[in-house]
């Protein structure tokens, strides 16, 4: 197998032997890394439950953190969930990888499409799942919404969407997502949305696609999953903390197939992660702190925002060279976009995370306008 390299390893090569200019202070805006503290009640159970280290995790994992999770569909998208609905896992990124070879892996020829830009483990579990590509490509023509009427979806074995959308920023609406659901169903593949972003808006809260296979009145959400992770929402990317939901039919085997993934998570790690699932006054806090970045986004920039993420896709021309100039001028670091897609469709844009707080946002979103008007 033949993996390209990662997105921050190609950074690295294309500023390596570039002297920044050490007049300004460092700024690394290429990660979406929350830069805030883990709350404390989060770090306290982590210590508190650190004795619980002698034993294995279930694969399956613990039964309250399962609850915990339920309860936050439930809260946040008004959807309850039974429980053999939702299954636990480390974080995202594992079962975003693990989960197409198992549900490709009895597929002569698979087809799998998902989003153009990406992140890049989609890219990563194609070719681990023998699988031909099908991009669903977000520009500026379409408003960064993929396209329902590609022939080659007739065909797909699994479609992963990815919204609010990481790096374009845009959102889908529950109608949209309804649409998605119907033609899972028409053409019989499954459907994923990746809705890690799904807690961190500035006004309107993202619908879930949980939330349109109900309003398209698929209850036992046929053919449909959804992603999501604790990383964002509490500052916890270290907790590994997420969750696959949706159709218990394709739930139910592949929870035997974890079982030798080897994937448990920690107790302590567990604990920790249910309380964090169970609060929404922390979220609400790490909300208004991107909220407030994006509007000095807007501001500064001049960038329209979608209220979604904590990104800014900003179009500049050679994505490559400004990310070098930006680099070289201003010390600052921001990711080309040509490295989050392919077929071309993003190499005149970076990507932007606002991940400081408002002090240090402002600061070198300033120093970043002040490039752009020098060098464009």
């Amino acid at each position: 197998m033949h993996f390209e390299p990662y997105p921050f390893e190609k950074l690295n090569t294309l500023l390596s032997g570039i002297t920044p200019n050490s007049q300004h202070e460092p700024s690394v805006l290429t990660i979406g890394e929350p830069q805030f503290d883990t709350p404390d009640f989060i770090q306290e159970a982590l210590k508190t439950n650190a004795h619980t280290l002698n034993k294995y995790p279930k694969s399956s994992g613990e039964a309250y953190v399962m609850q915990a999770q339920r309860d936050f569909v439930k809260r946040r998208f008004g959807v309850e969930l039974k429980s053999d609905e939702l299954l636990s896992t480390f974080g995202t990124r594992e079962v975003l990888f693990n989960f197409p070879q198992f549900l490709l892996h009895d597929k002569i020829e698979p087809i799998m499409a998902y989003t153009n830009p990406f992140y890049q483990i989609y890219e990563g579990s194609a070719i681990a799942s023998r699988a031909k590509v099908v991009h669903l490509n977000l520009t500026k023509e379409n408003n960064f919404k993929p396209d329902l009427h590609l022939s080659a979806l007739h065909t797909a074995d699994l479609v992963i969407l990815n919204f609010p959308n990481n790096p374009t920023t845009s959102t889908l609406s529950l109608e949209e997502l309804g649409e998605w659901v119907k033609l899972a169903l028409k053409y019989d593949f499954v459907l994923v949305n990746d809705e890690c972003y799904s807690e961190i808006y500035a006004h309107t809260p993202p619908p879930s696609l949980l939330e349109a296979s109900l309003h398209v009145n698929n209850e036992r959400f046929k053919n449909v999953l959804v992603m999501n992770s604790i990383s964002k929402r509490s500052s916890a990317p270290g907790l590994r903390s997420g969750f696959i939901a949706g159709d218990a039919s394709i739930l139910r085997p592949y929870l035997q197939y974890r079982t030798y993934v080897g994937a448990g998570i920690p107790l302590p790690l567990q604990a920790a992660s249910a309380l964090a699932w169970s609060d929404e006054a922390h979220v609400q806090k790490a909300r208004e702190e991107y909220t407030a970045n994006l509007v000095l986004a807007e501001q500064i920039l001049g960038v329209k925002s979608s209220g979604a993420t904590f990104y800014v896709w900003l179009e500049v021309g050679d994505g490559e060279a400004f990310a070098k100039a930006l680099y070289e001028q201003k010390n600052i670091k921001v990711l080309p976009g040509k490295y989050l897609a392919r077929g071309g469709i993003a190499d005149n844009y970076v990507r932007i995370a606002l991940v400081e707080n408002h002090v240090k946002t402002e600061k070198v979103l300033k120093e970043i306008k002040d490039f752009v008007k020098a060098y464009r």
